[in-house]
């Protein structure tokens, strides 16, 4: 089991240069920050650019993977987007990682005047994103042609240091999302039940994840993939609850997420208040029992 966290773009560099470098010290394999412009319960307070914090998380550590927890075609184009995304790989001597999801709505897409779009139209635009991104992200040039996306000529000279591309981390809960992940991504995300509503104990979740891992096994089948070269990635604290509370939770769930096939689990940086409320000495003591254990989670 890869151990990950999720920072939230919320504090001056000043501070949160403390909280990538302290997730690297304690020991975890990944960690992820937000792709939004603003976020739904945090509308009015400080939250920072994600590819900036990226590539000064990059700087400030040497180890742990870094992520965008998930970049969507809201309020990215494809071709400005993988020159950043090379970039920051570059930067980080190959450990980036590239979180993709459709989408949500709401400001993200308000903000720059789009229309709102319908669930097929979102992930008809998801789709074009994915595949321009990565063909921007394989070869030097590129020209692409869809619908909600146009690339002429597009130069992304050097490339990536990882080949053939940094890692794509496609989250998805649908069929056509789930197709999507199996013939372009690296791991495959979820957070649990789709949409937004009251979050399921770990335990009460692992039915419904199991469900969805035996629809990404149909979805690789479908599109000739190997299921096992496809990692499997669980954000906790959202839509599913007390991952946290302890060491033994944390061990416990991890136990469960493994046991049916996540090979990922991420947790998000405890909070003060809501959302993602918690305690940091809790987080110490599982790097402590857990990340650091020769026989535990470090692979």
């Amino acid at each position: 089991m890869r151990h990950g966290v999720v920072i939230l773009p919320e504090h001056r560099w000043s501070r949160a240069r403390l909280l990538w470098t302290r997730a690297e010290e304690l020991g975890f394999d990944h960690a992820w920050t937000y792709d939004h412009l603003m976020w739904r319960w945090l509308r009015d307070e400080p939250w920072f650019g994600t590819i900036p914090t990226l590539t000064a998380a990059a700087a400030a550590t040497s180890r742990i993977s870094l992520g965008t927890m998930v970049a969507s075609p809201s309020f990215r184009h494809p071709v400005p987007f993988a020159k950043e995304l090379m970039t920051v790989d570059d930067i980080s001597d190959g450990r980036l990682i590239c979180g993709l999801g459709a989408g949500a709505g709401g400001y993200d897409d308000e903000v720059l005047g789009g229309q709102p779009l319908s669930p097929g139209e979102r992930a008809d635009r998801f789709a074009e994103f994915v595949a321009c991104t990565d063909a921007l992200l394989r070869q030097p040039e590129t020209d692409f042609e869809g619908k909600y996306f146009t690339a002429r000529g597009a130069s992304t000279r050097p490339g990536c240091l990882q080949s053939p591309r940094v890692p794509f981390a496609i989250a998805a809960t649908g069929p056509r999302g789930m197709r999507l992940a199996a013939r372009y991504a690296d791991i495959w995300v979820t957070a649990g039940p789709p949409g937004w509503s009251e979050p399921l104990p770990y335990s009460t979740a692992v039915p419904l994840l199991a469900d969805h891992l035996r629809a990404l096994d149909e979805a690789c089948a479908e599109a000739g993939r190997d299921p096992s070269t496809l990692r499997r990635l669980v954000v906790t604290g959202a839509m599913i609850r007390g991952v946290l509370d302890s060491v033994a939770s944390y061990q416990d769930a991890c136990g469960l997420f493994g046991g049916i096939g996540f090979t990922d689990t991420v947790v998000h940086w405890p909070r003060s208040g809501f959302p993602y409320q918690g305690r940091t000495d809790v987080l110490e003591d599982i790097a402590v029992s857990v990340l650091n254990e020769k026989t535990g989670g470090r692979r």
